[in-house]
């Protein structure tokens, strides 16, 4: 089989591996149909994260079931499916809850070493009555991509903010989680959504879904645009520390914030007094990615929650080194791309 490899900063190859093998009697193997980059990839071409490289990468695909272990009981050869991007035992009390973050053995992630990369031509996937979700006919592949983390990711931020009903939500970070946010925060009955970016493009995507656009340092944009007060809840989708300073400094005494995007692995040094004193809520969030299917999928299916405009450029995956280098320009054309083996 062929597996996209980040081999170091700004180096990505296409490389011949293995196929897979069954990793149990509870696993599966998929044929991938599709997989995309993720922001969090961008994480090991950038050289923000080294957990390990080189590693095979991709936490987002789906595919076709090629073979199954004895033990899987909702899956067959042959049907579509997509694969949640965390993994868990599927078995514990943590799992139960349909969220592998709380597994007892350990959440893993596919295409992080933990786990194989999703950006291949086929993936060993283990728990598969877990991990898989059947794809309905009426559902494309960008929206199904965007199930297996963005969308979820998202959703799962934009809940943890609790937003009241007609609140005022800012968005910090308009790549795909990020507009995933914004469509989420209404769909979640915010009244409005300030979109933050340094990217005008960018801006402009998320004005598209209904938000409004701000320009100009992030804290002093949202206080002027909430009249001194700060915004109910800001959605950090970029962790910087600079957008954390930003969004602490911007959310009102007894808000929210929710930290959706990956931080670098230095220390962070929170301003815990002022946090403190304004009774400010920081939630970080790995998405529950299984739990979100059941909430998600019946607003997409009636067009509630849009899917499309995410995805903006598609490559096969022999293209993936210019498929990275696409992403990581971060320009207001390129948001998002789609890998065909």
């Amino acid at each position: 089989m062929l597996h996209v490899v980040v081999e170091g900063p700004g180096r990505v190859a296409v490389l011949e591996a293995p196929d897979p093998v069954l990793p149990g009697s509870d696993g599966a193997i998929v044929a991938t149909d599709a997989t995309a980059i993720c922001g969090s990839d961008l994480h090991f071409y950038d050289g923000d994260l080294d957990l390990g490289i080189p590693v095979a990468v991709g936490h987002e695909f789906l595919g076709t079931v090629i073979e199954v272990g004895a033990d899987v009981r909702r899956f067959a050869v042959g049907d579509r499916v997509l694969v949640a991007s965390v993994a868990g035992c599927g078995a514990c009390d943590g799992c139960a809850t349909g969220d592998p973050v709380t597994c007892v053995h350990g959440p893993q992630v596919f295409g992080s070493g933990m786990l194989p990369g999703g950006q291949a031509t086929a993936v060993a996937v283990p728990a598969a009555d877990f991990q898989l979700m059947a794809l309905p006919e009426w559902m494309d592949d960008a929206a199904a991509l965007l199930l297996t983390d963005n969308l979820a990711t998202g959703w799962a931020g934009a809940q943890r903010a609790e937003v009241p009903a007609g609140g005022t939500v800012a968005v910090l970070g308009l790549g795909a989680v990020g507009l995933c946010a914004v469509r989420s925060a209404f769909a979640l009955g915010a009244g409005r959504v300030l979109a933050v970016d340094p990217v005008a493009g960018r801006r402009d995507r998320a004005v598209d879904s209904g938000a409004e656009a701000l320009e100009g340092p992030t804290d002093q944009a949202i206080l002027e645009a909430t009249d001194g007060r700060g915004a109910d809840a800001v959605i950090d989708a970029v962790a910087t520390n600079d957008s954390l300073d930003a969004a602490l400094s911007s959310v009102r005494a007894a808000g929210t914030v929710s930290v959706i995007g990956v931080h670098d692995l230095e220390p962070y040094p929170l301003p815990a007094l002022a946090t403190l004193f304004r009774s400010v809520s920081l939630r970080f969030t790995t998405a529950p990615v299984h739990r979100t299917w059941a909430e998600l999928m019946p607003l997409i299916a009636e067009g509630t929650l849009r899917t499309e405009g995410i995805f903006t450029h598609e490559y096969p995956l022999t293209e993936a080194p210019d498929a990275y280098a696409a992403v990581a320009s971060r320009s207001p054309e390129c948001i998002k791309v789609l890998l065909r083996p």
